[in-house]
């Protein structure tokens, strides 16, 4: 897979909180996705929060990123977006 892969999740309130923790993620961090066989490294360059009406980071991109997104815990009309470039 290449270009942004987008993924959103809970970060609480349900079973299974993938993102419960994402806001502890700091730049530089690194991130490792695994789908089916393949595996990839990314680094954290940005953990913001964003309006929630705002999905230009989930836009394709021609770098291999991945985005992340959660509720901001703090209002309900915000999103957290961690976003992270491959390695």
């Amino acid at each position: 897979m290449d270009g942004n892969i987008g993924l959103i999740g809970n970060n609480s309130g349900g079973i299974n909180n993938y993102f419960e923790n994402l806001e502890e993620l700091t730049e530089d961090d690194l991130i490792i996705y695994m789908y089916g066989n393949e595996q990839k490294m990314y680094k954290v360059e940005k953990n913001i929060i964003i309006k929630d009406t705002d999905w230009t980071y989930l836009q394709n991109s021609k770098d291999n990123k991945i985005t992340l997104i959660t509720g901001a815990k703090t209002n309900e009309n915000e999103r957290r977006c961690v976003q992270a470039v491959e390695i």
